[in-house]
């Protein structure tokens, strides 16, 4: 799916997910490619730094949180105009802090059950991850998976 002349931009993402089965989502801010849509927070992985340490510092900076640990979803690939990225995604529910956007972002918690977000416009790989998301809680709902 890659096209081999464009550079492969890794990035972490966090989908925090709380005691009320909700799901935290970020307005993306003027100035930004994509300025108005919703995503989930995270961003670059730098050199030398593992997912987990670049969920770590991207959700510290946007958040203003300390997550505890993650459990990995799935990665995405997705070709924007502006960059060719490779999403790594993880569920978060152990964190410490009340998330802010500290980077002037609006944030949005979303009921996992619902049939239609409150929100809109989603970028585009987020719909994919909140598919993976539901489907992963029903797992852990019924047992097949441990989280």
């Amino acid at each position: 799916m890659s096209d081999a002349r464009r550079p492969v931009t890794e990035v972490a993402a966090g989908i925090l997910l709380d005691s009320q089965q909700r799901f935290l989502m970020g307005q993306r801010p003027v100035g930004k490619p994509y300025a108005g849509y919703w995503e989930f927070p995270g961003g670059k992985v730098e050199a030398g730094e593992t997912l987990f340490q670049a969920l770590q510092r991207e959700l510290q900076e946007e958040l203003g949180i300390v997550i505890h640990g993650s459990v990995d979803l799935m990665t995405i690939e997705h070709d924007y105009p502006h960059a060719y990225v490779r999403i790594h995604v993880s569920v978060i529910r152990d964190w410490t802090g009340e998330p802010t956007g500290c980077e002037n972002q609006a944030l949005s918690w979303q009921d996992l059950g619902a049939d239609h977000l409150t929100i809109e416009p989603l970028l585009p790989a987020a719909l994919p991850m909140i598919q993976q998301l539901k489907q992963f809680y029903a797992e852990i709902k019924t047992g097949t998976r441990l989280a």
